[in-house]
């Protein structure tokens, strides 16, 4: 329960109120800049496991060498790792590029992503999901960041935070994550929902030392640590899922 004696609220309500105190502590979330879809996915597959002043010098890099994607599908392989090297795993991520830019060029004759915007979300979504290399995450970011569709991209900041708050089993994997999340997240919440837990992991709810004493969500969160004064009084430790890294 979020307080003694009161039923816990259902998911869609605590997000609600979730985005309403982080809002009053980071700020309104503005609209996304659009891109087009085909830059974005590529731009979210040299973002994967790396920091994103990395994966922006990358993506600058490739466009430089590159000044279209059919200059980047003819290169050799090579070419384009040495042009992605700066964002790490420059081997598989130049695979999944490429792989990405033939399966296109083979089905569509034109190297463009634009038509996904005339689809519904979902056949959007699986089309996406179909390309080697493409998983829900970046998939969601894809959908949201470039088509302005209600998508909710989970990545390592965002299921640790709903981990921790209750917001899906402490088990969920970041794939069952996104339908859960989904699921719960009303579609006008999904981009501030989003941007506002990364932004809150990387701040405050960090993975290795979170800083339960300042966060704006402790007092409806069964992870959070309880203050120092307290334990210090030998007061007993709140119950709930241990705050330990994700």
């Amino acid at each position: 329960m979020d307080n003694a004696g009161r039923e816990p609220a259902k998911p869609a309500r605590r997000i609600a109120g979730i985005v309403r105190r982080l809002k009053a502590v980071y700020g309104p979330c503005r609209p996304p800049r659009r891109q087009r879809p085909l830059d974005g996915l590529i731009r979210t597959v040299l973002s994967q496991h790396t920091s994103d002043i990395n994966s922006d010098a990358a993506y600058r890099s490739l466009r430089r060498t590159f000044r279209t994607w059919q200059a980047c599908l003819d290169a050799p392989p090579a070419a384009v790792e040495d042009a992605i090297r700066r964002g790490g795993l420059a081997r598989r991520k130049t695979r999944i590029i490429r792989g990405i830019l033939r399966r296109i060029h083979a089905e569509r004759g034109l190297l463009s992503l634009d038509f996904l915007a005339r689809w519904p979300t979902e056949r959007a979504r699986e089309y996406l999901l179909a390309m080697p290399g493409i998983g829900p995450k970046t998939a969601a970011c894809v959908l949201l960041f470039c088509l302005g569709r209600p998508a909710l991209p989970v990545d390592t900041h965002v299921h640790r935070v709903a981990r921790r708050l209750g917001l899906i089993p402490a088990r969920t994997t970041p794939e069952r994550a996104h339908e859960l999340l989904a699921a719960a997240c009303a579609p006008r919440l999904a981009h501030a929902f989003h941007v506002l837990l990364i932004r809150h992991g990387r701040a405050v709810c960090r993975a290795a030392r979170p800083r339960c004493e300042v966060c704006p969500l402790a007092s409806t969160c069964p992870s959070a640590r309880p203050p120092v004064s307290s334990r210090s009084r030998g007061r007993p430790r709140r119950r709930g899922p241990s705050c330990s890294p994700a």
